[in-house]
C-alpha cells in the first residue's frame, strides 16, 4: 500500500490525560495536513476536534477508557453525550476481568447497551487482545458481533501488557474479519509495523505517531 492508502485507515490519536485543546487543535491540522480517516480524542475534546476539522475528517473518541471498569449504563451515557456533540465512531473498552471470568454474556450486554446509545454512529470494541489468550480474543469477537458491533479493536494503548501484534490481528480476522473491521492499536510506530498488521487484516490503524509512520513510507 502507498502513504495515502495507508493514512486514509489511520486515526490520528491523542488520549493522554495531560492533552490541552492547544494540543488538540495542532491534532487536527496535522490530521488535515496527513488526509487521514480521522482523529480520536478523549470526549472532554469532542466539540473541540468537532469545531477545528473539515467534514471530510471523522471525529472518533472512546468511553469507559482505558480500563473498562465501568457500568454499562455509564458507558452508554458517556457514549450518547460523545455522539450528541459531534462524535462519529465510539471506541469502547471491555471489562476484561469479565473476559478472564468466561462471562461472555456480561460482555455482550455490556456492548449491546453502548451499541443501543450511539445511534448511528461506528461503534468499535476494544479488546486488549495483548492481556488475553487466544480463545478468549475469539470470543471476545464473537461476542462484539452478536451485540451489533461495527470493528474489534486490539488495544488502549495503556495496558502494561503490551497493544497490538500481527498474531491478534490474525486470530480477530479469522474470526469476524469480513464481517466487522478490523482496528490495530497500541504501540504501532514504523511504516513496517502498519503494513504487517493491514496484512493480517487490520482495516484501520490507531497511531499518535502517525506523521513519523507515513514519512517512512517505501
Amino acid at each position: 500500500m502507498n502513504r495515502l492508502e495507508v493514512a486514509h485507515m489511520v486515526d490520528h490519536t491523542v488520549l493522554k490525560p495531560e492533552t490541552t485543546s492547544l494540543d488538540v487543535i495542532a491534532l487536527c491540522a496535522e490530521a488535515e495536513a496527513l488526509a487521514v480517516y480521522s482523529v480520536c480524542v478523549s470526549p472532554t475534546f469532542v466539540l473541540t476536534a468537532r469545531e477545528n476539522l473539515s467534514a471530510q475528517i471523522a471525529v472518533a473518541t472512546v468511553c469507559g477508557f482505558p480500563s473498562g471498569k465501568h457500568e454499562s449504563s455509564i458507558k452508554g451515557a458517556e457514549a450518547r453525550l460523545s455522539v450528541d456533540q459531534g462524535a462519529d465512531e465510539v471506541d469502547m473498552v471491555i471489562d476484561i476481568g469479565q473476559a478472564y471470568s468466561g462471562n461472555w454474556t456480561a460482555i455482550e450486554q455490556d456492548i449491546d447497551t453502548v451499541r443501543a446509545a450511539t445511534a448511528s454512529a461506528v461503534l468499535k470494541v476494544i479488546l486488549e487482545t495483548a492481556a488475553l489468550n487466544d480463545d478468549q480474543i475469539r470470543q471476545a469477537c464473537l461476542a462484539a458481533q452478536r451485540a451489533g458491533a461495527d470493528f474489534v479493536k486490539t488495544s488502549t494503548g495503556f495496558h502494561p501488557s503490551g497493544g497490538a501484534s500481527v498474531h491478534a490481528v490474525q486470530v480477530m480476522h479469522a474470526t469476524v474479519g469480513g464481517t466487522l473491521g478490523i482496528k490495530a492499536s497500541g504501540g504501532i510506530k514504523t511504516w513496517e509495523q502498519a503494513c504487517a498488521l493491514i496484512d493480517a487484516g487490520a482495516t484501520r490503524l490507531g497511531l499518535s505517531g502517525t506523521r513519523a509512520v507515513l514519512d517512512c513510507a517505501s
